[in-house]
């Protein structure tokens, strides 16, 4: 794959917004890419809907509400940005989620963050507003932790490797952090990782990935979410790729354990493709 050249930055009122706008400016940088940040919350009313049956001014207030939190997402996003010709705002969608999914179509790669039920503001968005967003846009993201500090990843890759069309994708979305890093990782867990992993080694060399360190984790899958951040610890790696296992039913979205652990509990950034 080529690198990223269009790259959709989500912002929200949360903490680490600030945090992904400066790591979407250090990845455009590198990769020669334009960021669009694109704000997307729930509208105050959607989140407070007995404003509905109030008076006319409860809604004017929760109207106010929604400016406030869009201008103070634009001055963060002005601040990180820091006067770069690749990093562009774009007004709000007026149907929030549902049309960041359909925006997301046209994009390279996302930039999100990682779900916090902790942050004071996480009511801003759906609980399953990353996995469905994954899921329903099938664009590679890069999803940032909620806690930790982060340069540009991609110094030591650890990547993930399964036979599925999932993992594939993550893999050729990664190419352009596999050819700068400085040492690559590849781990796979089942009864075929240790037969699968040397074709992945020639895949890689390849496309001129000489150096590829192999993990064979073992027959059994249970735990992969588990054993990957635990590997990902020993091997001193800045950036995690994987496949992104999922389905929705019934607008229940479901997901695969290993990426539900992930998800959860990631402690580097992760590049995800479903």
């Amino acid at each position: 794959m080529q690198n990223p050249r269009s790259i959709l930055l989500h912002l929200d009122g949360s903490a680490r917004t600030g945090d992904r706008i400066a790591l979407a400016r250090r990845v455009a940088e590198a990769f020669d890419a334009e960021v669009t940040g694109a704000p997307c919350t729930l509208p105050a009313l959607m989140r407070y809907p007995f404003a509905l049956a109030g008076a006319a001014e409860a809604v004017a207030v929760m109207r106010e509400t929604d400016r406030i939190a869009r201008d103070r997402m634009r001055a963060t996003f002005a601040a990180q940005a820091a006067g770069s010709p690749r990093m562009h705002w774009t007004e709000p969608e007026s149907d929030g989620p549902w049309q960041f999914a359909r925006r997301a179509l046209y994009a390279d790669l996302l930039i999100l963050g990682q779900h916090d039920a902790e942050d004071p503001l996480a009511s801003e968005l759906p609980d399953d507003f990353l996995s469905s967003l994954l899921v329903e846009s099938g664009r590679p993201a890069l999803i940032v932790p909620y806690a930790g500090s982060f340069g540009l990843p991609g110094r030591t890759v650890l990547l993930a490797w399964k036979e599925t069309p999932e993992a594939a994708r993550a893999m050729s979305a990664a190419l352009p952090w596999l050819r700068r890093a400085q040492r690559v990782h590849a781990v796979g867990y089942g009864e075929e990782a240790a037969a699968s992993l040397p074709k992945l080694q020639a895949c890689l060399q390849a496309h001129g990935i000489a150096e590829v360190s192999l993990h064979a984790g073992g027959a059994e899958e249970g735990d992969a979410g588990g054993r990957l951040l635990s590997l990902a610890a020993d091997v001193d790696a800045d950036l995690l790729v994987m496949g992104c296992y999922g389905h929705s039913r019934a607008r229940e979205w479901i997901l695969g354990g290993a990426t539900r652990t992930i998800l959860q509990a990631m402690t580097v950034p992760v590049l995800m493709s479903h």
